[in-house]
């Protein structure tokens, strides 16, 4: 199983990094989180679970994530359960969807993105 833990990561670790998440599947989730930004760096990764770029950016941005000592708040989005709040996302910030994508949000407002291989929580 060594091999396979390295390979697949391990279940504690998935589970910390769960727990650094809060899910958006709703457009009061997403509400919260604009909320959230007046007090606080909110980053948006919108995540679709069936492309391979999108997991090992993920896999990339937790580690990131886990290593970081930043107060951020980190919002998840899955792209495929929740494709309509990816669109009021598109809509609210006059963001391009693109996937996988990091939307950075401050006072209400995207005041940066990225996408692919650009997300990277030290350029937020």
């Amino acid at each position: 199983m060594g091999f396979l833990d390295q390979f697949f990561g391990k279940k504690e670790e998935q589970d910390q990094t769960k727990s650094l998440w809060k899910k958006i599947e709703s457009e009061k989730d997403l509400d919260s989180a604009v909320e959230k930004s007046s007090k606080q760096k909110v980053l948006i990764f919108k995540h679709s679970t069936r492309c391979f770029i999108s997991k090992t950016v993920l896999k990339n941005f937790e580690k990131q994530m886990q290593a970081s000592d930043k107060d951020y708040a980190y919002y998840f989005l899955d792209l495929l359960a929740n494709r309509p709040i990816s669109n009021e996302i598109e809509s609210r910030f006059d963001v391009v969807h693109q996937s996988p994508q990091l939307i950075v949000l401050e006072n209400g407002k995207a005041v940066k993105n990225a996408s692919h291989q650009n997300i990277d929580l030290e350029t937020v």
